[in-house]
């Protein structure tokens, strides 16, 4: 027998003496424990003893192995003279290896499992607690085998209970002849039976016994019984899910011997007490045993709001309270990404797919209802879009891209994260393939359900007109495939309306089935869905009139003229089609580059759904050529290549198409490849020249012109300088530049590749695309850098003075010759008003244009002064307003490229207010008279519709209209241009830039440009007025706090009379903008103009603080509308004063978390991640800190008002933050949230720990704490992970004073391995 140091001391031989004594004499337990209580007590002995566990095991195992010294042992174990998993502990290592050899002592083992292991508490409290799990690690060497070193007790102790479990079911599986079959081959545990002796007596006398096999086998039975009821009991359930989500390996290789149990085992069958299904059942990932368990009233009203989320309303006017509101934000950010103002560094796919991550959590739906939610979304997008009216915006071919290219792609991006996970669950468990791929696939099936259920929407399925004939198609191809004919994509091509099937209707379902197909998220079963398609349909006999098409291409046709103009205006229909072309775009002739070019730019980019993310991609690879391998001059390659360059810079000129490259994300890729361009080109003299297929003459400047002013539309250059230089106030302003651009460039492609979503990503890319993943930044490109310099001192400062005779000083001069050719004859020189510069004569007889044949730089370097001796001269009465514009349009006609520095300029001079306003009075300016009071008027009509009073907003004053200077040449010079196709791409350069400027000037300004253009444009006269309404956001706070708060009321139906109606998506976005109705412009929505004046509000804090008071001031009109006062008496007599009206609190809560995901959602749009994170950081601890008066006499409803406004914050809170930084860790901004995170909870403990003093009601401080916890806890788990462990301890104790026990033990169980220990002694402490 074996003894340990201490049980050689005499105290030990002693007690070791008395045992044998009593064993000997068969003496009654009692008597043995009363003497053995006498002898410890003497010699000083603490009770429980380890050394005392040691000893009386050591002495059964083995040659003590009789029925009266286990009796000894249960005594000991029941007046606490050693602690029972101590016991246990030292027990297994003895009993379970020899189980075979002793069923009695494996049977008696069990029984004391079964009477000891589940009494923790008064286990873990006792005075030796840490050195006895010491002993147990030592004796079970628990660190060593899971990895962990442990300090802490209580980790100690869910090892403890995982190896107990462990131990008993590698047991069973050797019984069973099973452990063979696990993926180990062999237990990590010393369960496997050892040989031993059987000379001995007493083993000789148990190997005999007839009960022995009975025995034996009825231990194994009842060992798998233990395991599931460690599985199922309250406490050790609990300590083992902490053992799951912290020791993912070791859980991982225990289930996957627990399925070869359930798999196999004959004893499991036979049990009466468990199943195989019950016992996977109890590990599988479904079951929440660390849920939360609401106790009040008030917090199961508030969980059941996060359980509800079917979709029913099949409309676009949804009310405040259906469950359709709960996907208001993604109807927002899909409304919010058709401002062509703003080009997105960062990609709709990514933020789209965070979002629905988001919200599906946090709204606790299923994937059927949020996949639901987001096509209906995308689908109200493009009705609002159908009859919209008409502008130099993004149109309805943006609004297809976003639910036929990006939603499918978000979805491609949320059933493929899924299904990875579930492949590499299949890599790590081989034994279990076929359950796995039962699994596989739960999104996918759940979109199958959604696009089945989407027949429902009929309203919202029509498809616009432009695009019938191509869901007609999409239709036929399905009935084609249903009634057995197999036909090819060209004979769909050819099909003409008179060749379609009889009752062959296609919808916009159709098309996004198609999308889909085209992504593999399905396949052509989707045909047969019942519904889909009409069967009956009658089947053409005659095959259509054959016609040159993409299945021309893919036989080998060659490019004909017939062939091109084909393919340009229909779209590939497969990734195939579009391969090809970008293989004639990189091997083909010249000619057939040019053609491929075109194709490419065509209806491939616009409207091809299907392949969209490979055509821009094809595209950008495109504009930067690789060096042939044969190039040996001593210029750029780029030069051979500019007519091909050309064709496809001009092809993805137009708004739709760079909204496009923004919403698929690849603005900072197209930057990258446009930057060497503008490098080259517009260091070139147009001294070559190339003849175009027109006839045209193509230059570099030409090739220059069309790369920079593409460049300069991808960031904000157009905004006005005090932007510029207001540093945070608005957050998003200064994000987007030339070096930001880069850097988000050089960020992606550095990190692409590594992360599991790009690796998903790269097998959906074609094989045949060529990326350089080199880093480049603004030093690779001196000329641009040194224009951008230029640039920004422009904006900072008045120009320095010119030198004369230089270089610049040469270009300025005949750039002036040319602008301005009548006074360069009359002998008179404009440069003599530059700042700092002296006259200097042109000689007659040299020619300008020669002069002028410079590389693009060296224009651009001149331009400002240039444009600043026309000012001056115009100021001065030396140049008359038509002399200048006619200059100016000459300039830009030059060389298109100047714009940029001529809007930059005019910004700079106007915002410096150092020019005297112009009187606009038709002769020496142009007039807005016309039509500026009808202008005026509807202004005042539009913003009262969205339920904003402005009584300032002067009407028809008598005052003369009057414009800045530099601001009245700009707009004459916008005036000049004629609306055709080459001038779309230099107007929508400079309409936003003049839109952005003038907003900033005083009242008329925005409506006098209005009137001007809408005399030019009628057509556009709606979408002038509306852009020139939103000036007056840009000049009154009060404006935009009446407009948001028209937002809230109007989302949660509380107008006066129409409180329960009214409200949701329908009432923020209305019917979009257009004229709807006869007789002019329809009212637009409160949401619409918010969502397209925010960018104009300088402020942007204000806002915020706005936004949380105009919540809270909703929660109030929520609560006082829908309680009635005979309700509110029944409340006030219930116990917690709110059964009675748990219908309307019910309602109430929808109502306050649909306020609050609205509020979110605005401050998300408008400021982004930082802004997001000033609130959480500052706004909310100070609106906490700060006193808030209570409505008088408020009586019951103001009770209930102040715990909805808790929770209205906790949601609030809770979905800015996953809207910003994602419900998981995958994101980019994910990486900043921590630190906010944690100071944001770090305020929260402080506060509970009474280190703050607060200002707010006491219910809502309470309700906010538990929402925000709570909803952390079930919807942002990874969130949990980011917080100091210290920070959980104190938020949970301070739960704990507040009776919030499970919440306490929910988020200690969430905190990683630093929380395990914390949350182990909570478990066992709260108990049952």
């Amino acid at each position: 027998m074996e003894v340990s140091v201490e049980a050689a001391s005499p105290v030990w031989e002693s007690v070791l003496e008395q045992t044998k004594s009593a064993q000997d004499k068969n003496s009654d337990p009692l008597l043995w424990a009363l003497q053995l209580s006498s002898s410890l007590n003497s010699a000083g002995v603490s009770l429980p003893s380890v050394d005392l566990a040691h000893l009386l095991v050591s002495h059964i195992c083995w040659d003590n192995h009789v029925p009266i010294t286990w009796k000894f042992l249960e005594k000991a174990l029941t007046v606490k003279f050693v602690l029972p998993i101590l016991v246990l502990a030292l027990l297994s290592t003895r009993v379970i290896p020899n189980r075979k050899f002793h069923p009695a002592a494996y049977r008696l083992y069990m029984e004391l499992l079964r009477r000891h292991a589940f009494s923790l508490k008064c286990q873990i409290n006792g005075p030796n607690y840490q050195k006895i799990m010491k002993s147990i690690d030592d004796a079970l060497h628990l660190s060593l085998i899971f990895g962990v070193q442990a300090s802490e007790p209580g980790l100690l102790l869910i090892e403890f209970v995982f190896s107990i479990v462990w131990q008993l079911l590698d047991a069973s599986l050797d019984d069973e002849g099973l452990l063979e079959f696990t993926p180990e081959k062999r237990s990590i545990w010393p369960t496997v039976t050892q040989d031993m002796e059987i000379d001995n007596a007493d083993n000789f006398y148990e190997k005999r016994n007839e009960h022995h096999d009975v025995l034996y086998k009825g231990n194994t039975t009842m060992a798998i019984e233990i395991i599931g009821e460690f599985l199922q009991n309250k406490v050790t359930s609990r300590i083992l899910y902490l053992a799951r989500r912290n020791m993912p390996t070791h859980w991982g290789a225990f289930i996957q011997q627990l399925r070869v149990l359930a798999a196999n085992s004959l004893a499991l069958r036979n049990s009466k007490h468990v199943t195989p299904e019950a016992l996977l059942q109890l590990t599988s990932d479904t079951r929440k045993v660390l849920s939360r368990e609401c106790k009040t009233i008030s917090q199961q009203e508030f969980h059941a709001v996060i359980g509800s989320g079917s979709l029913t309303s099949s409309s676009g006017q949804c009310h405040g309270t259906n469950p359709s509101a709960h996907w208001l934000p993604i109807d927002l950010f899909l409304e919010n990404a058709m401002d062509g103002s703003q080009v997105a560094a960062t990609g709709a796919v990514e933020s789209l797919t965070g979002l629905v991550k988001a919200l599906q959590a946090v709204n606790g739906t299923t994937w059927h209802d949020t996949f639901l939610g987001l096509w209906i979304a995308a689908l109200r997008l493009v009705q609002r879009e159908r009859d919209i009216s008409e502008g130099p915006v993004p149109r309805l071919d943006t609004c297809l891209c976003m639910l036929l290219s990006i939603s499918p792609l978000v979805v491609a991006n949320i059933v493929e994260e899924e299904e990875s996970e579930l492949i590499d669950q299949i890599d790590c468990s081989p034994t279990n393939q076929t359950k796995e791929k039962q699994a596989t696939g739960r999104c996918r099936k759940n979109l199958i359900t959604s696009l089945q259920m989407l027949s429902d929407y009929e309203a919202l399925l029509t498809p616009p007109q432009s695009v019938r004939s191509v869901a007609n198609q999409a239709a036929a191809k399905a009935i084609m495939f249903v009634s057995g004919l197999t036909v090819s994509n060209g004979y769909y091509e050819c099909m003409s309306i008179n060749d379609m099937p009889m009752n062959c209707s296609g919808n916009m379902r159709h098309l996004i089935v198609e999308a889909c197909i085209a992504r593999n998220l399905l396949d052509t079963s989707a045909y047969v869905w019942p519904g889909y398609v009409n069967a009956r349909a009658n089947i053409p006999c005659s095959d259509p009139s054959q016609v040159p098409g993409w299945s021309s291409l893919m036989k080998g046709s060659p490019l004909t003229p017939m062939l091109i103009n084909a393919l340009i205006a229909t779209p590939a229909s497969s990734l195939a089609e579009i391969e090809k072309i970008y293989e004639i775009a990189t091997k083909g002739s010249d000619d057939e580059k040019i053609s491929a070019a075109s194709i490419l730019c065509g209806a491939s980019l616009v409207r091809g759904w299907n392949i969209q993310e490979h055509t821009i991609l094809f595209i950008a690879s495109l504009l930067s050529p690789s060096v042939p391998a044969d190039y040996s001059g001593s210029e750029s390659h780029m030069i051979s290549y500019a007519p091909f360059l050309n064709v496809l810079l001009i092809g993805i000129s137009p708004v739709d198409c760079v909204q496009i490259f923004s919403l698929h994300g690849l603005v900072p890729l197209l930057a990258g490849t446009l930057m060497p361009l503008c490098e080259v080109f517009g260091s070139t003299a147009p001294n070559v020249s190339w003849t175009l297929p027109t006839g045209e003459e193509l230059t570099s400047h030409a090739v220059f012109t069309n790369a920079f002013t593409l460049l300069l539309r991808l960031w904000r250059f157009d905004h006005p300088p005090l932007e510029q230089v207001m540093g945070d106030a608005t957050p998003v302003g200064s994000q987007l530049s030339p070096e930001y651009l880069l850097l988000v460039r050089n960020s992606k492609l550095s990190a692409f590749g590594k992360s599991p979503k790009d690796r998903l990503m790269i097998k959906r890319l074609s094989k045949n695309l060529n990326f350089s993943l080199e880093l480049i930044f603004m030093d690779s490109f001196p000329k641009l850098k040194r224009w951008y310099r230029q640039h920004q001192e422009c904006i900072a400062s008045t120009l320095s003075g010119l030198e004369q005779g230089t270089t610049v000083h040469q270009i300025v001069d005949a750039l002036l010759s040319m602008m301005f050719k009548k006074i360069s004859r009359g002998g008179q020189s404009l440069t003599s008003t530059t700042s700092g510069s002296s006259s200097s004569s042109a000689s007659g007889a040299e020619d300008v244009s020669m002069r002028l044949k410079v590389p693009a730089w060296d224009i651009l370097e001149g331009t400002p002064y240039v444009l600043d001796a026309a000012l001056t001269a115009c100021a001065h009465g030396r140049l008359s307003p038509r002399e200048l514009a006619t200059g100016l349009k000459d300039l830009a006609d030059f060389l298109p490229a100047t714009l940029g520095t001529i809007v930059s300029y005019f910004s700079a001079e106007v915002t410096r207010g150092i020019w005297k306003p112009v009187f606009m009075n038709g002769t020496d300016w142009p007039s807005p008279s016309a039509n500026l009071f009808m202008v005026e008027q509807q202004i005042k009509k539009i913003i009262a519709a969205t339920g904003v009073d402005v009584p300032s907003l002067a009407v028809g004053g008598s005052s003369p209209a009057m414009l800045p200077l530099p601001l009245a040449a700009l707009v004459s010079l916008t005036i000049t241009y004629k609306l055709d196709k080459a001038s779309e791409r230099f107007l929508v350069l400079i309409g936003p830039a003049l839109s952005s400027l003038a907003e900033g000037c005083p009242w008329p300004c925005m409506p006098i440009i209005s009137s001007l253009w809408a005399q030019k444009v009628k057509r556009w006269n709606d979408f002038l007025v509306f852009s020139a309404s939103r000036t007056v956001f840009h000049h009154s706070s009060d404006a935009v706090v009446q407009l948001l708060r028209s937002c809230f009321t109007s989302t949660l139906g509380l107008s006066p009379s129409t409180i329960y109606s009214n409200g949701g998506v329908g009432a923020l976005l209305g019917h979009g903008f257009g004229s709807h109705f006869s007789g002019g412009m329809s009212p637009v929505a409160p949401g619409i103009m918010y969502l397209r004046v925010h960018r104009s509000v300088r402020d942007i804090m204000f806002m915020t603080e706005e936004i949380v008071s105009l919540l809270m001031s909703s929660v109030r009109d929520i609560a006082s509308s829908g309680l009635s006062g005979e309700k509110l008496e029944k409340l006030k007599k219930t116990k917690f004063g709110l059964r009675y009206g748990q219908v309307s609190l019910g309602t109430a809560m929808t109502r306050v978390k649909l306020a609050a995901s609205l509020g979110a959602s605005l401050v998300w749009l408008s400021g982004g991640l930082s802004l997001v994170q000033s609130l959480i950081k500052e706004t909310l601890p100070s609106w906490f800190i700060s006193a808030h008066t209570p409505e008088q006499d408020g009586g019951e409803v103001e009770g209930i008002v102040t715990m909805l406004g808790g929770y209205a914050l906790a949601y609030f809170a809770v979905f800015c933050g996953t809207f910003a930084w994602g419900v998981d860790s995958t994101s980019p901004a994910s990486k900043r949230r921590p630190k906010v995170l944690e100071a944001h909870l770090e305020f929260l403990a402080s506060a509970l720990d009474g280190k703050i003093s607060l200002g707010c009601d006491y219910a809502t401080w309470r309700a906010y704490i538990t929402g925000f916890v709570s909803l952390m806890v079930c919807c942002a788990q990874k969130w949990v992970l980011d917080v100091n462990v210290d920070v959980l301890k104190r938020l949970s104790n301070g739960l704990r004073e507040w009776n919030e026990e499970e919440l306490a033990m929910a988020l200690l169980g969430l905190g990683g391995v630093g929380a395990m220990s914390a949350a182990a002694e909570l478990i066992i402490e709260i108990g049952v």
